[in-house]
């Protein structure tokens, strides 16, 4: 990078917080060029090949240079590592519109996504270029939440993780990519993670000197932060206290006692002349602790880009929506709902595994018996979870509010000797993917079509509640087959309320950089830009409804999906041909009004339109749903999104604005 480390301090004194949405956009201004000029042309040429192209290479790497100069662009595709091909040629296709959007006739653009990486320019800038190109700029994102045990070993050892994943990723892998893993053991974060690429056509040498200047320039503003990332189209790196990558880690560090020294770093099976100037972290964490010595600073940026020429802003901070309220009559009515420890644990038998329901990233659930007879699920959050204060926050004080016989109820809270506890309602039936996609599920045969009509409905109505009839409007951003639960009677209930947002009245949408929910259900539009609103919960629960109709999940394989297509592709390829009939649920054995299942699968590839301004609102949905006299607009082709073969995968990126 051709920095001295010393020039931290100099920068971090500089570097002021810099606000902007996900994607990143970074826009050149020396050079421009006019519309339907040749160099537009170009650019759209490269547009419509080059994320097939990179989608199709085994490195998710492409580039490519159309034109003759003074006209010619080049421009260079990275998708991360562990990424698929589809969602790898989304993510670019959808690069190429934003971009010029967000830079127009800007000759030098960059966009930054989590899944990809997009630049272009009239000037050849990489490969073997020296890596200080005139046209590069640092993005830097930081995590809001901060480490308070121990801050000196979780730094520590979080320059050591990223040292020895920028080794891997330059000296041990031919993509240029690398994930590490760190144990932490801190009751609140227990493992740290890592990622560390750059282009695949980086010499190994270069790469790790690219790797070292920007792990050196981030750190200082990382100490205490619970995630982070630097974003440079010649490399980058992220790490957080959660998992965020596919696949398992390929670098695994084990944490240092309390008061110990970083652990060494873990790859050092290349070595090679002059290697070890690149792992630096004892060095990096000294000058990172007199920089904060002699500046008194927190690690308080939330939002940072280094630039190596002036450039012109290019989006505005968003005014943040409250993700809960605060206001004392919510204080009160949870303190009214207050449960003893005690009490719960008489209910459910000490939590004993007999009575378990389920698990996931939050923690298990467990069956309960009240004194007064009623049957309870207790919800009993680890200390691992992936649920953090402000989700539980957030689920106590929506779920309190909301009243709906398809939204299921809070019954009470229990927050006693360090346990965190949630109650609600028994509901028998469990979740709705246990039983549509297990055949052999004693409840499978009660899907008929009268059931799976009475779901659909019934999930249309709490979301219309939702979005339109209670006295909060709320996005719900998590609606899957697994988050709908079902009664005894087998009438649905929307849970989960953990990732859901409070929207003003007028309000439309909104937008964050902290992409949260599972594969397959997230609209394109939530997934690429952030942008989530009522449409793309409608996106959701289009999914939902053709699952419902298929018996098929959306997310059943991700690394084929090339071959296999996903739901959504392979019902509208249905659709167009006529033949979508053929792919109704054969457990129904074809018991079933046609016209009511059509008119499903119509509403269905209404709600998952990649316009969101084209997919229904709830209210007209119900109505779709409750009379066949509406006439109902012919469907556009799906928004298609990257599967996950987990439908309990959710993805996240770190927080910039929320």
């Amino acid at each position: 990078m051709g920095r001295h480390l010393l020039a931290v301090a100099a920068a971090v004194a500089v570097l002021a917080p810099f606000a902007a949405g996900y994607p990143w956009p970074m826009c050149g201004t020396t050079n421009t060029f006019a519309a339907n000029s040749t160099y537009q042309a170009n650019l759209n040429r490269l547009a419509a090949t080059l994320p097939g192209n990179a989608s199709a290479s085994p490195n998710l790497y492409a580039t490519g240079v159309v034109g003759a100069v003074p006209e010619q662009v080049w421009a260079m595709a990275l998708c991360r590592g562990d990424a698929n091909a589809t969602a790898c040629g989304s993510c670019l296709a959808q690069a190429f519109r934003d971009v010029q959007s967000d830079c127009p006739y800007s000759k030098d653009a960059t966009i930054y996504y989590d899944p990809c990486t997009l630049h272009y320019s009239d000037v050849h800038t990489l490969g073997g270029n020296d890596d200080t190109g005139p046209t590069m700029d640092e993005y830097g994102v930081t995590n809001d939440g901060n480490v308070t045990s121990d801050p000196p070993r979780f730094n520590a050892l979080l320059a050591a993780l990223l040292n020895a994943t920028a080794d891997y990723a330059a000296f041990n892998s031919t993509r240029r990519f690398a994930t590490g893993q760190a144990d932490f053991l801190d009751k609140n974060f227990l493992k740290m993670y890592s990622l560390a690429q750059c282009p695949p056509d980086q010499a190994p040498v270069r790469c790790r000197k690219c790797l070292a200047g920007i792990i050196a320039d981030g750190l200082p503003r990382f100490l205490n932060s619970i995630g982070g990332r630097v974003l440079w189209v010649n490399c980058t790196y992220r790490f957080e206290t959660a998992p965020f990558y596919s696949g398992p880690a390929m670098v695994r560090l084990p944490s240092p006692g309390a008061g110990a020294p970083a652990p060494g770093p873990a790859v050092e099976t290349l070595p090679e002349a002059g290697r070890r100037n690149y792992n630096v972290p004892g060095i990096v964490l000294a000058v990172v602790l007199a920089v904060l010595a002699a500046l008194n600073l927190v690690a308080c940026l939330c939002f940072w880009r280094r630039r190596r020429r002036r450039r012109r802003p290019t989006a505005e901070a968003k005014k943040p929506y409250p993700m809960y309220s605060t206001e004392s009559e919510d204080v009160e009515m949870v303190d009214s709902m207050m449960m003893d420890v005690s009490t719960l644990r008489t209910a459910t038998g000490d939590f004993d595994e007999s009575n378990k329901l389920g698990e996931g990233g939050f923690g298990s659930v467990y069956k309960g018996v009240l004194p007064d007879g009623d049957e309870v699920a207790v919800k009993r959050l680890s200390d691992s979870s992936t649920q953090g204060e402000d989700e539980l926050k957030n689920e106590l004080t929506l779920v309190a509010k909301l009243k709906h016989k398809n939204l299921v109820r809070l019954v009470g809270v229990c927050l006693e000797q360090q346990e965190r506890l949630l109650v609600y309602e028994y509901v028998p039936n469990r979740s709705l993917d246990l039983i549509l996609f297990d055949t052999e599920n004693e409840n499978h045969e009660q899907l008929d079509w009268r059931q799976r009509y009475r779901i659909i409905n019934g999930v249309a109505r709490g979301l219309q509640y939702l979005h339109e009839d209670s006295q909060l409007k709320v996005v719900h951003r998590d609606l899957k087959a697994s988050n709908i639960l079902l009664d005894a009677n087998m009438n649905p209930k929307i849970s989960d309320f953990g990732l859901a947002r409070i929207f003003d009245r007028d309000q439309t949408q909104a937008k964050t950089s902290q992409i949260v929910g599972t594969y397959g259900y997230m609209a394109p539009e939530y997934v690429m830009r952030g942008n989530y609103s009522v449409k793309s919960d409608a996106f959701s629960f289009g999914v939902i409804v053709l699952e419902i109709v298929t018996g098929r999940k959306n997310n059943d394989d991700r690394y084929n999906s090339i071959q296999s297509g996903d739901l959504l592709n392979t019902v509208w390829e249905h659709w167009e041909a006529g033949t979508v009939m053929e792919l109704v649920d054969p457990s129904m054995n074809g018991s079933f009004p046609e016209g009511d299942v059509l008119r499903c699968f119509h509403i269905g590839l209404l709600c998952v339109q990649g316009d969101p301004a084209a997919r229904p609102v709830m209210s007209s949905v119900v109505m779709m749903l409750g009379t066949d006299t509406i006439s109902l607009q012919a469907p556009s082709k799906p928004g298609f999104v990257a599967t996950d073969n987990s439908q309990n995968t959710a993805v996240t990126t770190t927080s910039v604005q929320d």
